[in-house]
């Protein structure tokens, strides 16, 4: 019996070995296995952010606290945003709703069929695309009992139907030409059907105080209309200013210098884009301001930029921006490179209310041009335009300011802009409140 213990004891000594080598090799197969998929999938990442990268258009949704306000410790930038609104002081504003046509959605937005609900210039506006493609505006709110025609109307042929009661709404007049339940439609049922166009792949409205007719158009794109510019992006901000404060950038020669001098490594809070981590780096500016004689509602800014690093010129980054603002809120500004090739950016400025301004940048450029390069120059311009968010959001507008001579753009700009008000244009009612004791 000894014996046949110490054998089966020297059988289990000699298996032993065998089971902890099956382990081992179970182990590092379940490694090898694990570290196979962490790579694969890593792979995968890169892939789609190479993927991203290249061949898809860049996006940039900001809010209206995302950019320009400084919370303070334990404070979000909700909070900042709010007492930042509160605290300003406006100042002397001009009429806060200039005459022009104003971008409402992208095309690309609205699908045939489909309505949305939109706020500018202090108007609840229903846009929606009819059964024969066109993109039709009225006023949102129907006239029998005040339900908001965007909000669950749906679309009928080329009418927009009340989610309320089915009264149907003509696109092109904004009558009503159907009630369901009634024999009889009254001519006075009707709701204002804003005169629209759409080009350059975007939707626009016509805002005149006084109701008149267009007296100028916006100019097509034939590059991004025939298709040769290809849509590369857009931005998108929602900043606390008077419209006026945003245009006249154009004739503010000197603020480039100053706030767009600092290299876009620095970022875009205003506190830092002078450190000197990053003065290596710095952007040129030779800028030329002029308004448009033979077509008065147009003015042109011929912007020439250049880089330098530790001091020497990078002429890769040389870039040529002409500008030409068309009326009180459209600019298109066309890119060339020597060798980058040519695109355009077209930037809109959209009062929502009159001191709440959404300004969209949307990028076209050479479709045989890789998608980095068009990219790279709209985060760019976004990075340097948040820079004016932050001044914007925290400014007074001043109606008399104390200029120098080297200012005199600035005057040229607000004599310019002044054409688009007229008698009538709204202007910004508040009161302070007082305590009398």
């Amino acid at each position: 019996e000894p014996n046949i213990r110490i054998s089966n004891l020297s059988s289990h000594a000699v298996q032993e070995p065998a089971g902890g080598g099956l382990r081992l090799r179970l182990s590092r197969s379940a490694t090898s296995r694990a570290l196979l998929c962490i790579t694969g999938g890593l792979s995968l990442l890169a892939l789609h952010w190479l993927y991203r990268l290249l061949f898809c258009p860049l996006v940039l949704l900001r809010t209206s606290d995302d950019v320009g306000y400084l919370p303070a410790t334990g404070r979000s930038k909700a909070q900042a945003a709010n007492e930042a609104r509160r605290r300003r002081k406006v100042g002397q504003l001009p009429p806060v709703y200039p005459n022009g046509w104003y971008r409402v959605l992208d095309s690309f937005m609205l699908r045939k069929a489909e309505v949305k609900s939109v706020s500018i210039l202090g108007q609840q506006l229903a846009v929606f695309r009819g059964e024969d493609g066109k993109a039709y505006v009225l006023d949102a709110y129907c006239p029998h009992l005040g339900a908001n025609l965007a909000v669950g109307g749906q679309v009928s042929g080329n009418c927009l139907e009340c989610p309320f009661h089915g009264w149907q709404f003509n696109g092109g007049d904004g009558k009503c030409v159907k009630i369901p339940y009634s024999k009889k439609v009254p001519e006075s049922a009707k709701v204002r059907s804003w005169i629209s166009c759409e080009l350059n792949d975007q939707i626009l409205v016509w805002f005149h105080c006084d109701g008149e007719e267009p007296t100028w158009s916006v100019p097509e794109q034939e590059e991004i209309s025939n298709g040769s510019w290809v849509y590369r992006g857009r931005t998108e901000h929602f900043l606390s200013a008077h419209i006026q404060e945003v245009a006249e950038n154009a004739g503010d020669v000197a603020h480039l210098f100053h706030l767009h001098g600092p290299g876009i490594t620095s970022g875009v809070d205003l506190r830092y884009i002078n450190s000197k981590l990053w003065e290596f780096v710095r952007h040129d500016w030779k800028v030329e301001w002029e308004a448009n004689k033979p077509e008065k509602h147009c003015s042109e800014m011929n912007l020439k930029h250049s880089m330098t690093l530790f001091g020497s010129h990078f002429c890769l980054l040389d870039l040529h921006v002409l500008a030409r603002q068309v009326g009180p809120s459209l600019v298109f500004l066309d890119f060339k490179h020597p060798f980058l090739g040519r695109g355009m950016m077209l930037q809109s400025v959209t009062p929502v209310e009159p001191l709440l301004q959404c300004i969209t940048h949307t990028l076209y450029y050479q479709a045989n041009i890789p998608a980095v390069v068009p990219k790279f120059i709209l985060r760019g311009e976004c990075m340097q335009f948040e820079r004016d968010v932050m001044i914007w959001n925290n400014k007074k507008y001043i109606s008399n300011p104390l200029l120098v001579k080297e200012d005199s753009t600035i005057r040229k700009h607000r004599l310019w802009y002044k054409q688009f008000y007229s008698e009538n244009s709204p202007t910004l009612q508040y009161q302070n409140d007082a305590l009398d004791f």
